[in-house]
């Protein structure tokens, strides 16, 4: 038999064992190459400048490169060591090492470069998809059309080619190390097992589980007010992180094992044939791979909790808007105004002006605020306020011993909380007034130039008139008159924002329209970036499981040959198989969907306002499509035990 027969043979023997690593190949190479396409594509170059598209692509692409690299070199080493008595076999037929490098490089050569090459056709043919939901996420106007990157195709060539090198180099290492005795064992001692858990490893379960559950409620903690300077958020931020990820290593490393062992011990040594094959099993499994499921966890919590904040913000957009411009335009002069109207009243649209003068007065609030003097989020005895009066304000009248606050946002209430009673402070520049608070409202009435996130307050007219007369010139600038224009006919906001903008040609006027597009599209491209790293991980981790669990069922044959002699049926075997799948998938997506919820649960209000909706769609959404890889598992386990007897 020739060399070539050989190789040609032994690629029909063994692409059953690797179909998905060849779906992964193609897929992680497909996507690649899309996004180094839309990085060179003309149609995403036009609009580049408005979203920095090209530069958030290049970011992502080298990420890509990472996470593939990664999981090509883990899934060679598995497919190695599966063939591990196929090389001591060729050893001692008498070939030397050197060609059975040989023989395996150039399976190598067909396998991978034939999944590039397909992987190309298949980025090619969806870059045009991508472009389109791009375009169609950041609401582009352009053109999406199907093109064909030389410089894509050269990159794409170039990195995978380095890829391939690093695989090489790994096979011929393994090869060379590797006597004819050690090649035979290879696949039986891929695992520690043990027969009794220790103390050492409970204690080292239950640290883990601590770490975790510390990280957690530091995390709830974060932005309460009891970390009261940059250093110590900054301490509590690492806290976190390395509790969590440290809790998880030991987590997989004892608590599985300790809390399996603790079940185990309260049926008294009695398990039924699917507790043995699933709760047995895992016990001492989970332990030896507790570094690349640690790994695993880690990153997909990182990946369902960006994607999640940037969603948060995508889905936010229209209310941050809202609370940002508090109108459809607001300007801050009555000359641009004007001329604004102008241009309205010439289109016949529709609209309805609000003027609010406003006066800028440093504030004492250390009675009102929870925690007073105590609160690090706010210095209240240096607190600046935008004043308004109340008959500016529909619906509103305040005396003149009172004051009330509007513009409560989801954000600044995670700063600050407020009592129901108390004293405000209000100081012009001569003279200091105490108002009784009667409470705040959510509703913004200003632009964000004018309150910078805080909220207004709203007092007497004669108040107003007398704090207007002795205003503060250092604190007031140039802001004093905030004018909202709302179009009676949303229709027209398009129109009408392209008449907008040859007003407001130094930027000083805000848009409803404009602040909505620039929100929509920054955290539009990040949640796009975010979206396909993630795919990426999820496929490239769930074929590592799968191979992992490939490996487990091959290692466990003989054990479900004896089991069907013994008389348990196929569905018997199945239905412990299926418990137990649950486990090796499940254990890993619970505790990383965790660490993502209490991540995104401690700041989500630092990126919009809305938080479950965003939330469970992404988490959702990932467990399904996880969930793909356990139900594959469970047929390939369905393989080996039809073929068991």
């Amino acid at each position: 038999m020739s060399i070539n027969q050989l190789i040609f043979r032994n690629l029909k023997k063994n692409i059953r064992n690797y179909y998905l690593y060849v779906f992964a190949l193609i897929f992680s190479m497909g996507l690649y190459f899309a996004f180094v396409t839309l990085q060179y594509d003309s149609a995403l170059n036009e609009v580049k400048a408005s979203i920095k598209g090209a530069a958030g692509l290049k970011a992502a692409s080298i990420l890509l490169v990472v996470i593939v690299a990664v999981f090509i070199l883990y899934a060679n080493t598995i497919f190695i060591k599966r063939r591990s008595k196929e090389i001591g076999l060729f050893q001692l037929i008498g070939m030397r090492k050197q060609k059975i490098f040989r023989i395996l490089s150039l399976e190598n050569i067909m396998l991978y470069f034939g999944s590039l090459f397909i992987g190309v056709f298949a980025g090619f043919s969806i870059s045009k998809l991508l472009l389109m939901i791009l375009f169609k996420i950041l609401d582009i106007k352009a053109e999406a059309k199907l093109h064909f990157s030389g410089e894509a195709l050269v990159q794409t060539i170039i990195v995978f080619c380095g890829i391939y090198l690093l695989v090489m180099v790994m096979n011929y290492a393994f090869i060379k190390k590797q006597s004819i005795l050690s090649l035979f064992k290879a696949t039986s001692s891929t695992e520690d097992k043990v027969k009794r858990i220790s103390i050492l490893q409970m204690i080292v379960g239950l640290l883990g589980i601590l770490l975790i559950l510390a990280g957690y409620y530091i995390s709830t903690e974060l932005f309460s007010g009891k970390f009261k300077s940059i250093n110590e958020l900054f301490y509590a931020m690492s806290f976190i992180l390395g509790s969590v990820i440290i809790g998880t290593y030991l987590f997989y490393k004892g608590s599985v094992s300790f809390v399996s062992n603790i079940i185990r011990k309260s049926k008294g040594g009695y398990l039924n044939i699917y507790e043995v094959l699933s709760l047995s099993s895992i016990m001492f499994r989970m332990k030896s791979s507790a570094l690349l499921l640690t790994i695993i966890t880690t990153v997909m919590a990182l990946a369902i909790g960006l994607l999640s904040l940037s969603y948060i913000s995508y889905y936010s957009a229209e209310k941050t808007a809202e609370e940002n411009v508090a109108a459809d335009f607001a300007m801050t002069n009555q000359k641009d105004a004007k001329q604004f109207e102008h241009l309205l009243d010439e289109d016949n649209i529709s609209y309805s002006k609000k003027e609010i003068h406003v006066v800028q007065t440093a504030v004492n609030m250390d009675q009102i605020i929870k925690g007073g003097k105590k609160n690090t989020s706010v210095d209240p005895k240096k607190s600046r306020l935008a004043v308004v009066s109340d008959q500016e304000i529909d619906g509103m009248d305040v005396s003149q011993e009172d004051v009330m606050l509007s513009g409560y946002s989801d954000l600044l209430q995670k700063f600050m909380a407020f009592k129901e009673t108390g004293t405000i402070k209000v100081k012009s520049q001569h003279e200091t007034i105490s108002l009784n608070f009667l409470g705040i409202k959510k509703e913004s009435l200003l632009s964000y130039n004018f309150t910078g996130g805080s909220p207004i307050a709203i007092v007497d007219d004669a108040l107003f008139k007398r704090l207007s007369h002795d205003k503060d010139p250092k604190l007031q600038g140039k802001l004093s008159l905030y004018i909202g224009i709302n179009l009676k006919s949303k229709d027209q906001l398009q129109h009408a924002n392209e008449l907008f903008a040859k007003v407001n040609q130094n930027d000083q006027h805000l848009s409803f329209l404009d602040t909505f597009n620039k929100q929509r599209s920054t955290f539009g491209l990040i949640m796009f970036i975010v979206g396909f790293l993630g795919l990426t991980f999820l496929i490239t981790s769930g074929c590592i499981l799968y191979f992992k669990q490939m490996d487990e069922s091959e290692d466990e044959k003989p054990n479900y040959t004896i089991l069907r002699k013994l008389g348990f049926t196929r569905g018997d075997l199945l239905k412990g198989i299926r418990i137990k799948q649950v486990y090796n998938f499940g254990i890993p997506l619970v505790i990383g969907l965790l660490h993502s919820y209490f991540a995104v649960q401690s700041g989500w209000f630092l990126f919009g306002s809305e938080l479950w909706t965003p939330m469970v769609i992404v988490m959702v959404l990932y467990t399904s499509l996880y969930s793909i890889f356990g139900l594959l598992s469970v047929l390939y386990y369905k393989k080996v035990i039809k073929s068991a007897l």
